[in-house]
């Protein structure tokens, strides 16, 4: 998470979670990211999937694989999306849907495995 983008709010469930993220505008990876026109790397999105399934399942996860990665629409730095991580436990392995939303629409969608280190 360092200082890339903090959690506004997080609402827990048992296997689910839904949280709200601000985005640090000031961040060096919206200098490069682009210099005229910041948006979210698509990287980023995934390492925060992660980062915030850590957290809720309290382990250090790797993700195995990714059955689905969408990029529905650019994040600008300025949009606070809710975040939306739902996940099945079998075994070692987490089954994880996670969703970025905005008030009026999908941003990002991914379904993967992730498993614990």
């Amino acid at each position: 998470m360092n200082d890339f983008y903090s959690i506004e709010y997080m609402l827990r469930e048992p296997n689910s979670a839904s949280c709200k993220v601000a985005f640090n505008t000031q961040h060096d990876i919206f200098k490069g990211h682009f210099p005229s026109q910041p948006v979210v790397p698509g990287v980023c999105m995934m390492q925060m999937v992660k980062e915030l399934l850590e957290q809720l399942v309290d382990k250090n996860l790797w993700m195995r694989d990714a059955g689905q990665v969408k990029f529905l629409q650019l994040i600008t730095p300025d949009v606070q999306p809710v975040v939306n991580i739902s996940w099945k436990q079998d075994g070692r392995a987490l089954n994880v849907n996670a969703s970025f939303k905005s008030d009026t629409s999908d941003l990002f969608k991914l379904t993967g495995n992730f498993e614990t280190k």
